[in-house]
């Protein structure tokens, strides 16, 4: 008899950012402008059927909007419940127990938890070795390989070049290659029209952060026709509701101009909140999203992340952070927002008391 659970998830633990309430949350990295309004509207005329009945089988509205933004064919899209599940129903359909996960780390967390999910070997390469010699990712010939781009949580992006590289050396026969562009808005670039063109080459997106819609847990990804296929196979039928399938689509379509607005605020208030932060001698990294990692106060991020949510504001705190070590991401959002946030920076780390 086949014990339960399988031996290999006794390593799997919950999901736990460990993230309680507080009255400021800049620690997950969703839109702190709201919510895209043509989603609101469509979620207030909500009929009975939109809930009693069964959704389109695989979300065809939002991959109708998705073919129209980024000039492709419907059947190069796929969809799912947040871009975890796309995320998630592709690795399931790289390869079977057994199977090895590159990746560049630090990255988004999931990603080591997806593959042993699934039975599969993670096999984080250091970002400085891996953005050094992207070969370093297809070392040990592995089945599928990782890319956020740009990063979380550091927030740098992957030049264009070393992404092409890296497509280069693993040739056409080579892994499936997922780049997940969750932040891609942010960036002013991604690489979703040319996707349906490369083989075996997947890009992820997510309605979570630009569009306001975390809420909704609605996502998408564009690849060749065959391997879209085979990420819906994965993932089976259903798992879009219809109002999240159609709020999204009426997102990406943006008739209002509204994300326009809200990424040129973002992208002023980014700039502007990394320019306070150096001068309390806490220099971010580089962001292309819509957030910034900073250096821990006191170097430690864990025991700054406790405080600051103390003092009511909420932070994500990392560790093991190239050129930072400890480290913590803060959203960024109406500026409103970022003086509450800087004033309790302020408060409970004078600079006096601030590590090195």
């Amino acid at each position: 008899m086949s014990p339960f659970p399988r031996p290999d998830y006794a390593r799997l633990r919950r999901y736990d950012p460990e993230r309680a309430p507080v009255p400021l949350d800049l620690s997950d990295n969703t839109n702190l402008w709201g919510t895209h309004p043509a989603a609101l509207s469509r979620i207030r005329a909500a009929s009975s059927d939109d809930l009693a009945r069964y959704p389109d089988l695989y979300a065809d509205a939002l991959r109708e909007a998705v073919a129209e933004r980024f000039d492709v064919d419907p059947t190069c899209v796929t969809t799912g419940a947040g871009s975890d599940d796309v995320l998630d129903s592709a690795f399931r359909a790289s390869f079977g127990p057994g199977a090895r996960v590159s990746y560049a780390a630090p990255t988004f967390s999931m990603v080591d938890a997806f593959a042993r999910m699934n039975g599969m070997e993670a096999r984080p390469v250091p970002w400085p070795e891996a953005e050094a010699d992207p070969s370093l990712l297809l070392a040990g010939d592995p089945d599928l390989v990782y890319v956020c781009r740009p990063n979380n949580p550091t927030g740098t992006s992957a030049p264009r070049p070393w992404i092409e590289q890296l497509l280069a050396l693993r040739g056409d026969n080579g892994p499936l290659v997922i780049v997940d562009e969750a932040y891609a808005d942010f960036a002013g670039e991604t690489l979703v029209p040319s996707a349906p063109k490369v083989p075996r080459l997947l890009v992820a997106r997510t309605a979570s952060k630009a569009y306001g819609l975390a809420g909704l847990r609605c996502g998408y990804a564009v690849g060749a026709p065959e391997v879209a296929l085979e990420i819906e196979k994965s993932r089976g039928p259903y798992k879009v509701s219809r109002l999240a399938a159609e709020a999204a689509a009426a997102a990406l379509r943006d008739e209002g101009g509204w994300m326009a607005d809200v990424i040129e605020k973002t992208l002023r208030n980014r700039a502007r909140l990394h320019d306070e932060l150096v001068q309390r001698s806490l220099r971010p990294l580089p962001s292309h999203a819509n957030f910034l990692l900073v250096p821990a106060p006191s170097g430690s991020a864990r025991e700054d992340a406790h405080a600051l949510r103390a003092a009511g504001i909420g932070v994500r705190p990392f560790s093991e952070i190239p050129e930072l070590k400890e480290a913590l991401r803060v959203t960024v959002g109406p500026w409103s927002m970022m003086e509450e946030f800087l004033a309790a920076l302020d408060r409970t780390f004078p600079p006096e008391e601030r590590g090195p």
